[in-house]
């Protein structure tokens, strides 16, 4: 296959092609996000894809209009195939990707990336030269790259201390058949890995990495509600996680997130300083829906900011699920068509990997746990 950062940024060779991994004529979020996030942005798009069976790949493939192939490996073979995109569970995840990279195709994965950090290590170094992405949509959200700037420029002065407190209603209500598997600690999707991951990364991406941490995690409902059947199935993924820290420059970080929550989900994010404050709220998952940005400077009130201009590259799809997702595409598509290694990639996906495995081991141990980050 042709390797994309040989070709000039003016020659007219054809889209980027992408096939997927997971796309369903029964729907779910290939169909509902991956899709239409495609759509949005010139130059990639959807040329193939791989399901589970000859019945679901022929189903599919009527119902999207391209080849549909029974394994990976048929997918990563077709030469309209530029990127692979594994939007499947995790623990599926290794089977597929691994043949993907032997074959050099460039590959996204959803995140988490891998069921634990072994195993995501793993993907990493199999991965050698060839391109790879990780699914942390968030790190393309206009408000947070704005974010990142705004204390990257001093907006509040020097970060003195970073407070999270967060909820989902997941990992605690009813839950459908098809997500009992998140229930699971030992599958990897969980409100640690998922929830709580894609929020801490979108916090470490503003204001810097934990250098150490002291987490405390609980189980505290065994049993949930397996939909409306009057049946319950267990749990043993964390639905309670409270951690603290320090950041690089000395500045404390505290989260909390709470799973199962009765009031409703949300995100709350305060970045205090010596200058000003950032306070910064969101529904349920903030790297993919609305987020309302407050600050105050030397002493002001806090005050609603406006997203500047230069950011946003897709305003009509502001506050859709597809936002940040359609620039985590454009991205992509750049990085493949120029070489620029802006949308995060199995390397940061380890990294990230390993903030999770250090919160773990600190709550089994009750110690203190540096991050190696």
């Amino acid at each position: 296959m042709t390797t994309l950062t040989d070709r000039p940024p003016s020659d007219p060779r054809r889209p980027i092609g992408v096939g997927i991994v997971g796309l369903s004529a029964a729907g779910a979020w290939a169909a509902g996000g991956h899709l239409p996030a495609l759509a949005a942005v010139e130059g990639i798009e959807l040329r193939a894809l791989a399901a589970s069976s000859e019945a679901s790949a022929r189903a599919a493939e009527a119902a999207y209009g391209v080849p549909g192939y029974t394994s990976v490996e048929q997918l990563a073979g077709d030469d309209e195939v530029d990127l692979v995109v594994v939007a499947v569970k995790v623990p599926r995840h290794r089977e597929l990707v691994l043949p993907v990279l032997r074959a050099g195709v460039p590959v996204l994965t959803e995140w988490p990336l891998a069921v634990d950090l072994r195993e995501a290590e793993e993907m990493q170094r199999a991965a050698g030269r060839t391109r790879t992405f990780v699914g942390l949509q968030g790190r393309s959200s206009p408000v947070f790259r704005w974010l990142r700037d705004l204390v990257s420029r001093g907006y509040v002065g020097e970060v003195l201390s970073v407070t999270v407190v967060a909820s989902s209603t997941e990992w605690g209500t009813p839950v459908s058949q098809r997500a009992v598997y998140t229930l699971d600690r030992e599958l990897g999707a969980t409100m640690l890995t998922i929830a709580f991951g894609h929020a801490v990364d979108l916090v470490s991406m503003v204001v810097g990495e934990l250098q150490d941490v002291v987490a405390t995690t609980a189980t505290r409902r065994r049993q949930v509600p397996l939909g409306d059947t009057g049946r319950v199935v267990p749990m043993t993924a964390e639905d309670q996680i409270a951690i603290s820290g320090t950041l690089a420059g000395g500045a404390v970080l505290s989260a909390h997130h709470r799973g199962g929550a009765a009031s409703g989900a949300g995100f709350s994010l305060v970045v205090d300083g010596t200058e000003g404050m950032l306070d910064v709220t969101a529904a349920e998952f903030p790297h993919i829906g609305p987020v309302t940005v407050r600050g105050a400077r030397s002493g002001g009130q806090l005050a609603e900011l406006a997203l500047p201009s230069g950011y946003d590259d897709y305003p009509d799809l502001a506050g859709t699920v597809i936002h940040t997702l359609t620039h985590s595409y454009a991205a992509i598509r750049d990085d493949l068509v120029h070489g620029t290694t802006v949308a995060p990639d199995f390397a940061h996906a380890v990294r990230r990997h390993r903030l999770l495995d250090a919160i773990v081991r600190s709550a089994a141990t009750g110690r203190r746990t540096t991050t190696g980050l």
